[in-house]
């Protein structure tokens, strides 16, 4: 299925790694090297915004291609239907429009790889696809709010991301493929990505050198982590009719715990690496802290402390795959007068593919989302009196977000249906019991 560059199999076989997984290391690595370019060659005050645009896409098609081979027709092809779209329908409709599109366009890609590839993990069109997507639409709803609506009517992140014109092709097309996200993004709204081409926001420019070293080590750990864990603890291990039937509920949330911690590893890595190629070319400077440190977070995925250790279910979606989750929240939960949580992770499923494992994670996912809510709303204040009961608290409750995110995503791990179905029924639905009872008597007794 992968048809992906084959020079490098060699690699693959001396190394152990799969050729496509070869083939993204590579890629990235030399992304990484290229990336600075654009701070000294094609620096803003030394090279036209042209030539920048001409030199993300170029290098972001030459990699596409590198990757995907064939297949990489996709990445020019959704977005160009979208653009067309975009420039012929009324923008107080188009982007709903070009959603619609373009996720009818990722599902065939979706539905073609379960076809063809069930239940592999192979680097495939997808992955890229599935961030254009994000790009495509949310500019998209940028027109619009730019050309259709009153400011009055807009939230104060959807003010800053209007835009109040078309793109041209060279600066859509740069927008959608430039080389430094393309991989494993991370997702950036067109105003930023703007920006970083013109030069604009930027009086002191810091150099990112230090934060690019940390990312990259960072990531490599990461990587480190999973290569030599992953076989210990395989999430596969969950389908086995022994680990099922025969381990204790205790030793079940241990497993699951561990495992998807290492499964998240692989995210890390992916991750912190695109947010150093980006950082590296100049793009995702934040401004500066009030001691004057320089922040190059304007677009990191993932902010691993905090997921990894924040008291609540909440925190640790906000601190998990940034980009998407504000993409989703401008594109659906702020334009969603009802239902807005169902809403999001609904779009949010369907945007993931159509693997049943993502469906159970997404359902519970809300569940315990509003479950957390009712929780917190009516026993927290019983805990933040003194500093002692407080750390307490915070100390039980980012135990249980630990055992609920480990209980609520090895499904999403393992894709399939009866597996994960399986292991749910083998711990009683314990969680999604005490989740009900949550929601509807815990506010009742209390």
């Amino acid at each position: 299925y992968y048809d992906g560059s084959r020079i490098f199999t060699w690699v693959s076989d001396l190394s152990g790694l799969s050729v496509d997984q070869v083939n993204f290391i590579i890629s990235q690595f030399v992304a990484l090297g290229l990336a600075s370019l654009f701070r000294t060659v094609l620096h803003p005050s030394k090279a036209s915004a042209a030539s920048r645009h001409g030199f993300g896409l170029i290098l972001g098609l030459i990699i596409g291609y590198f990757c995907f081979g064939m297949q990489a027709i996709h990445l020019a092809g959704l977005p160009a239907i979208c653009y067309i779209v975009i420039r012929t329908q009324d923008p107080k409709i188009m982007q709903r429009m070009v959603l619609v599109v373009a996720l009818t366009y990722l599902s065939c890609i979706h539905l073609h790889r379960q076809i063809y590839d069930y239940g592999s993990y192979t680097l495939d069109i997808t992955g890229p696809l599935m961030v254009i997507t994000q790009k495509v639409t949310s500019l998209a709803y940028n027109i619009h709010d730019g050309l259709t609506r009153q400011e009055n009517d807009l939230t104060k992140n959807q003010k800053y991301y209007m835009v109040h014109k078309v793109p041209s092709p060279l600066e859509y097309f740069s927008y959608v493929l430039h080389f430094q996200a393309l991989m494993a993004g991370p997702v950036l709204f067109y105003v930023d990505y703007i920006n970083f081409i013109d030069g604009t926001n930027v009086v002191i420019e810091p150099s990112p050198c230090i934060v690019v070293v940390k990312k990259v080590l960072s990531s490599l750990f990461c990587a480190l982590i999973f290569i030599k864990m992953i076989p210990m603890f395989s999430i596969e291990t969950v389908k086995d009719d022994d680990f099922a039937n025969n381990t204790s509920m205790a030793y079940k949330f241990y497993y699951l715990a561990i495992c998807t911690a290492l499964v998240r590893c692989k995210y890390y890595h992916a991750w912190l690496l695109a947010d150093a190629i980006c950082n590296n070319s100049g793009l995702g400077f934040n401004g500066y802290t009030e001691d004057g440190t320089a922040r190059w977070d304007l677009i990191s995925n993932i902010d691993i402390f905090n997921f990894e250790f924040s008291s609540s279910l909440r925190d640790s979606i906000e601190a998990w795959n940034i980009g998407t989750n504000r993409w989703l929240r401008m594109l659906v939960y702020e334009r969603c007068p009802k239902n807005g949580t169902v809403w999001t992770y609904a779009i949010s499923a369907l945007w993931h593919g159509f693997y049943p494992g993502y469906y159970i994670t997404f359902a519970s996912g809300a569940l315990f989302t509003f479950a957390s809510r009712a929780v917190r709303r009516v026993i927290r204040d019983y805990f933040t009196g003194n500093g002692t009961t407080k750390f307490m608290y915070d100390c039980i409750t980012a135990l249980v977000t630990r055992l609920v995110m480990a209980y609520c995503t090895f499904p999403f791990v393992l894709l399939e249906l009866w597996p994960g179905i399986r292991i749910y029924l083998r711990m009683y639905l314990c969680l999604h019991v005490l989740a009900l009872l949550a929601l509807f008597v815990v506010p009742r007794v209390i």
